[in-house]
Parts: C-alpha cells; structure tokens; sequence
C-alpha cells in the first residue's frame, strides 16, 4: 500500500556511500619551513593541500573536511573559523572577487578563502619573541582539536541521521548502522617531540579506542612519536625522500578513506621505532626504569627512588653495587699414564743393545 501511494518515498532511508570527515594538521613551524624553503615552500604545499582538499570533496557530496594549523606557541583552527563578534562581516575585495569567480565551484572557493585568510593572520600575529622562545609545534594540542571537532562532528550526524529515519517497529532486521568515517592526517616537518610524549600519547590512546586513523606524511625530520601514533591507529606513515612530489603522494596515498583502505594495497612500515621517552628529562631512550604504579619511565633512577610522577619509592633492590667476586678453588691436575712418576729401573731398551 505504500508503494501506491508513495509514502514509502517519505520513509526511505539516504541511500549511499558513507560520508568521510577528514581533519588536517598543517605543521606551520616557521624554524622547520625556513629549513625546507630551497625544496618546498609553505605557499606551495598550502596550494597542493587545497587541491587534495578539493577532491576530498569532490568523491562524495557529503564529506567534510577540517584544518588546524600546528605553529610554534599554538593551535588554530584554519578551517572552519570559530566565528568572532569582533570580526567585520564585510569581506575585502579580493575575498569578494573569488568568491564571485563563476570558473570556480563555490565550496571550493569558500574553503581556500577562509584557509588562505586564517593562516595569514596566524603568520602576520606571530611575534619574533615566539619564534625566539621555542623550535618545536604544538602538535598534541593539535591532535586534541582535532579528536574534539570529530567528537562533536559525530554526534550531530548520529543525531541527523536518526531523526531522518522512522522509529523501529520491531518487525525489521535490525542492522548495526555505518556513522561517520573520520580520520586524521598530519602533515609534518618538525623534528623529535619528546617533551609532548604524555599528551601525543594520550591522544593517541583516545584515536585507537575511538577507531580513528592517523595518518602521517612526514616532510622533513624524523618523529619516533608519531611513527607510534600511526602503527597504534592503523594509519598510513610516509616519509618523503623529495618533497616535490608532494601532491602526488596525497591523491594516491591519503585520498582513500577507511572503506576503500580495505581493497587496495596501502604502504606500510618495515620497521617501527618502539621507543619512549623519559619523565625526567624528556630525552628518548631505549633502556629506562618504570614505576611499577605509574608506569612512568626514567633514564636513571630518581634521587631518593622516589617516582617523580606518584611519589612512590622504588624498590632498585641490589642495583648499582658490585657483584660479589668468589676465590675459585684450585683443582689437582690428573696423572695420565704414569706422568711425573720416577723409576728406579733402567729405561726402555733400544735395538742396538
């Protein structure tokens, strides 16, 4: 009866491939970039990123897509901006004019706009006394916006695509429903982050549970962390010999989601780098002491075998003295065949006598 009157049409569900919300963290260290300026510059892999972007979004109409840049004192957000009550609603003229060119696809234009605008102010705002204080990025709280914006971004689909679907009669097979595939990719250039261990870690911990991929697309400088983080989640990890070829690692590297993942051959990691690092002076190390509560590592043992994280005293046992060296017993040589013994007789005889 419903298909005659077509009420069906009003109950069916949205039929299609599942919807994929990548985020992207755009390591913005100004130290790493100025040291990769001769191969690759910002504004070039920026230019390639939106072209990546662009056919994220061209693969399903409903995908989405989130930036973060990761600089050198903070994290912020590229795309979408938070809005401001301080900001002017009125754009300048160059925004206008993109936005009205009619060869290019609005979406497209609304993205690279609000991303080009976003990370020129987050140069043109950082000081050279945040440039002097540190070289690294702020890449755990990278990693945090990005798991929270997922979070939130997950529970406004679920909450969609349950109001759009009838209430369960009870009479239908109930099927476990596919939500919102996320993933994450980094996009980095700096170098070791040992002393964001903990929070890269806990972040780390919260994409494995939560099934999120962390993808890695290393640059320039070597990251045993992150190398982890994308073993842990099941990402892809990547260093780039020649970062030219930037572009083209992305559309045939990362473009793919978790579900196309499953038919095609992804590269892989021959060997993964385990190691920690210490609580104490945040080096990486590859022998170190644990607590046995906290399980906090250390390079040495603490002063006073007390665990620097929980307060616990350690129990090193006989560690550190020396071993006690035993005086070996001498033991008596064995006579073979008579050696050594004296006879009063004459000697063998010889064929002349």
């Amino acid at each position: 009866m419903n298909a005659v009157d077509g009420s069906d049409h009003y109950e069916r569900a949205i039929e299609g491939p599942v919807p994929s919300l990548l985020v992207i963290v755009l390591d913005t260290n100004p130290h790493a970039w100025a040291l990769l300026s001769s191969s690759l510059s910002l504004s070039k892999a920026v230019a390639n990123l939106l072209v990546f972007i662009n056919a994220h979004l061209a693969v399903n109409n409903a995908n989405q897509v989130a930036v973060v840049a990761s600089h050198s004192h903070r994290a912020v957000w590229l795309y979408p901006t938070p809005p401001s009550m301080s900001e002017d609603f009125d754009m300048n003229k160059a925004a206008a004019s993109s936005l009205s060119d009619a060869n290019k696809y609005r979406p497209f234009a609304l993205i690279e706009n609000s991303l080009v605008t976003s990370l020129r102010s987050l140069i043109s705002t950082t000081t050279e006394t945040d440039i002097a204080t540190t070289s690294t990025t702020q890449m755990a709280g990278a990693l945090t916006l990005a798991l929270s914006y997922i979070n939130k971004a997950t529970i406004v689909f679920n909450d969609m695509d349950t109001s759009s679907k009838p209430a369960p009669t009870g009479l239908e097979n109930t099927e476990p429903q596919i939500g919102l595939q996320s993933r994450i990719l980094v996009v980095s250039v700096s170098g070791d982050l040992a002393h964001q261990y903990i929070p890269i870690m806990n972040t780390t911990f919260a994409a494995q549970r939560l099934r999120i991929p962390i993808d890695i697309l290393k640059l320039a400088g070597d990251t045993v962390f992150l190398q982890q983080a994308s073993d842990a989640t099941k990402g892809i990890y990547m260093q780039l010999q020649n970062a030219r070829g930037l572009l083209q690692y992305l559309m045939m590297a990362f473009l793919p989601d978790q579900t196309s993942r499953k038919h095609l051959v992804t590269p892989t990691q021959d060997v993964v780098d385990f190691r920690a690092a210490c609580f104490c002076h945040r080096k990486v190390v590859d022998v170190g002491f644990v607590c046995s509560i906290c399980l906090s590592i250390f390079c040495s043992p603490p002063e006073g075998a007390l665990c620097l994280t929980c307060g616990t005293h350690l129990t090193m046992g006989d560690y550190g003295s020396k071993p006690a060296v035993m005086p070996r017993k001498k033991k008596k040589k064995r006579k073979l065949n008579g050696e050594g013994e004296t006879h009063s007789g004459r000697g063998t005889p010889t064929p002349g006598d």
